[in-house]
C-alpha cells in the first residue's frame, strides 16, 4: 500500500513539474540573433503554451510573423517561423530565467539566448 501510495506521489509530481515548465514558457522573450551574414537581429518572441502545442508570434525590425508547427515536450520546444516564403526552423530549451534556442538557417544553425521580459 504504502509503494502505491509513493508511485502516485512521484508521478503526481513529475506532472506538476511538467505543467509548471509549460506555464512558464507561455509569454514575451527577447533575444538577439546573430544571423549567418554578421547582422545583429533584435527578436521578441510571443509564446503561449496550451498543452503540448505552442503558438505566437516572432517580432524584428523586419516585421512580426506567427509561430508555426511548435511544439512542446517538458522542457524542450520546437516551432518554425516563415520569413519572405523561407522556413526557419527553431528548436530550444527552456531554463529557469531564459531559453536556449538553435535557429536552422538553410542548413547553418545559430544558437541564441533568450530571456523573459519583465517589463510592464
Amino acid at each position: 500500500m504504502k509503494r502505491k501510495i509513493l508511485i502516485a506521489s512521484a508521478l503526481l509530481s513529475c506532472f506538476i513539474f511538467v505543467m509548471a515548465v509549460v506555464a512558464d514558457l507561455t509569454g514575451k522573450w527577447k533575444g538577439t540573433i546573430h544571423t549567418p551574414d554578421g547582422n545583429d537581429l533584435q527578436v521578441v518572441y510571443n509564446f503561449k503554451a496550451d498543452g503540448d502545442k505552442l503558438t505566437g508570434t516572432a517580432e524584428s525590425p523586419a516585421g512580426t510573423v506567427t509561430v508555426d508547427d511548435g511544439k512542446i515536450t517538458g522542457d524542450t520546444f520546437s516551432f518554425k517561423v516563415t520569413v519572405d516564403g523561407n522556413d526557419y526552423p527553431h528548436k530550444g530549451k527552456m531554463y529557469a530565467d531564459s531559453c536556449g534556442i538553435d535557429i536552422d538557417f538553410g542548413g547553418q544553425t545559430i544558437h541564441t539566448t533568450v530571456v523573459r521580459d519583465t517589463s510592464k
